[in-house]
């Protein structure tokens, strides 16, 4: 296999694992939230269930930045220029996911807008951590000092939405996805320590079995290497599922959006 096309199992399985933890958990609050059973709570399990998931996840998002471009790098293509606009391309194209589901969720829900997600976060973080993608210990201190300012400036509050982006947030402020840039981008920082720690070059620098083919890693390697198609979709079926299976309540224009959202990303 040429190294321009050669995988990492433990990184798709790893991802894999964690889309398969954000979809437990969106069981968990679909349920909770048509049916008001107030099972997911700030500092409960499944709050930090969530967070566990999204750390592992936006970890796996700067390891993966590190494999992408080195792998660039050593290729025939080593222009600034062309490199750049890659990622730039890569990360408007998730940014712009994340404002279809802002729109989406704006027409559909009303009250709990996603307005800077996970997806927001993640096209943002991939076009201005280009510059930061060579280096390895500069990525940990940066991350460890965005993470600490942004637990630090979640005890203040501002009177408008501009800074949402940034970590401020207004007092009611309630959205249903909320990941700024302080503290989450520093957990992608830490990611591409790990990615240049671990995988520089393009190859691993420490030994793991191949287990790319057992019959339990291939599914979940799966699902880690379609992440963001299963993003996109799990939701809208999810509540068609648990609709039909009688475990929440919706309306008739909510399963119209199930069916509209899903049909056009095949």
């Amino acid at each position: 296999m040429s190294i321009y096309n050669r995988r990492f199992w433990e990184i798709d399985f790893l991802r894999g694992i964690a889309i398969f933890m954000m979809i437990i958990f969106h069981v968990v609050f679909d349920i909770d939230y048509f049916r008001n059973y107030n099972l997911v709570l700030p500092y409960n399990f499944w709050w930090y269930f969530a967070r566990a998931t999204a750390t592992l996840f936006l970890t796996l998002v700067g390891i993966s930045l590190t494999l992408s471009y080195s792998r660039m790098r050593i290729s025939r293509d080593k222009k600034f220029e062309r490199i750049y606009i890659k990622y730039l391309k890569r990360g408007l194209k998730i940014f712009s996911w994340g404002l279809i589901i802002t729109l989406i969720t704006f027409v559909f829900l009303g009250e709990g807008t996603i307005l800077f997600g996970i997806l927001h976060l993640i096209g943002v973080s991939i076009i201005v951590a280009y510059p930061l993608l060579k280096f390895r210990t500069l990525n940990l201190l940066l991350g460890v000092f965005f993470i600490l300012l942004g637990i630090w400036l979640s005890n203040f509050y501002v009177e408008h939405l501009w800074l949402i982006w940034l970590g401020l947030k207004t007092p009611n402020f309630y959205t249903f996805d909320y990941f700024p840039i302080l503290p989450w981008f520093g957990v992608i920082l830490i990611g591409i320590f790990l990615g240049n720690s671990f995988y520089s070059d393009y190859k691993r620098d420490f030994k793991l079995p191949d287990l790319s083919k057992n019959a339990v890693v291939r599914p979940i390697c799966f699902l880690g290497r379609y992440s963001l198609i299963v993003y996109l979709v799990h939701q809208p079926l999810l509540i068609g599922i648990l609709y039909l299976t009688g475990l929440i309540d919706v309306s008739l224009l909510f399963i119209i959006f199930v069916v509209s959202f899903i049909l056009p990303l095949f």
